[in-house]
């Protein structure tokens, strides 16, 4: 038997792009890249040069793009300029999203449910589609969508936002088994409550309750705690793994009761 060590752990010199990278579980996943040694894109909608400042004072190799995954044009343009100044792109993590409840009765609620799509849905096929060139390129290609357990299990008042979870859950699964010929591995992760910008504003005291009553280990996740599992899914180790959906949660798809 030979020994097991012919398949690597390690991503130096790999090209991530991480969309949603300004802050929370994309700041974390950026800078968890950034010390394992690949050469980080960090993208949002929003500035990113505090975490291009941060991540280089830690030593990592990295440039930020401004990037508005709503913008097929903007997509194409940015995904063109990280390719030629990195060289070409093996890791894609689509992790841009934004918070958008509303009723289904809700006069707003339409403008909401195409905005929460437009970015978090078709905004995630406009990124794999930009970057599958130089993926196709790459000697271990991975995508990592991120979607939410909302994909799993819904809350009330919260349907574009669950609907478009539960769509990249489905994309997840159909582009695993469409580049699976081609060795590119698309997998997804689940988080669940995790103290990110989007659940900054719900009071400590609540998150305390809502995670002892539902969570198997009664807290709220870190964004790093994600941002390992999505590291995971990248490493050319994880070669035979593909059309997952993996809930980071604490537990709370686990729990009944």
């Amino acid at each position: 038997m030979p020994r097991l060590t012919t398949l690597s752990r390690s991503v130096a010199g790999k090209v991530v792009i991480v969309t949603g990278a300004a802050s929370g579980m994309g700041r974390a996943t950026a800078h968890l890249f950034g010390d394992e040694g690949a050469r980080v894109a960090v993208t949002d909608l929003n500035p990113v040069d505090d975490v291009v400042r941060e991540m280089r004072e830690a030593g990592h190799t990295v440039e930020g793009w401004q990037l508005d995954v709503g913008s097929r044009e903007d997509i194409d343009r940015k995904v063109a300029a990280i390719a030629a100044h990195f060289g070409g792109i093996d890791i894609l993590v689509n992790n841009a999203g934004v918070s958008l409840r509303t009723k289904i009765d809700s006069e707003e609620y339409e403008s909401k449910w195409a905005r929460a799509l437009d970015v978090m849905l078709t905004g995630q096929v406009r990124m794999v589609r930009a970057t599958l060139p130089w993926l196709r390129r790459a000697e271990h290609p991975r995508i990592v969508n991120i979607a939410s357990t909302e994909g799993l299990g819904a809350t009330p008042e919260n349907s574009p936002y669950a609907a478009a979870k539960t769509g990249v859950i489905g994309l997840t699964r159909a582009l695993a088994v469409e580049l699976g010929k081609e060795g590119i591995t698309v997998n997804c992760i689940c988080p669940g409550p995790i103290r990110t910008g989007i659940t900054e504003r719900i009071p400590e005291e609540h998150k305390q309750k809502f995670a002892r009553r539902r969570t198997a280990l009664l807290r709220y996740g870190e964004p790093e705690e994600v941002a390992q599992l999505t590291f995971s899914f990248c490493l050319p180790a994880a070669s035979y793994l593909t059309g997952q959906a993996l809930a980071v949660d604490g537990g709370l798809m686990a729990r009944n009761a």
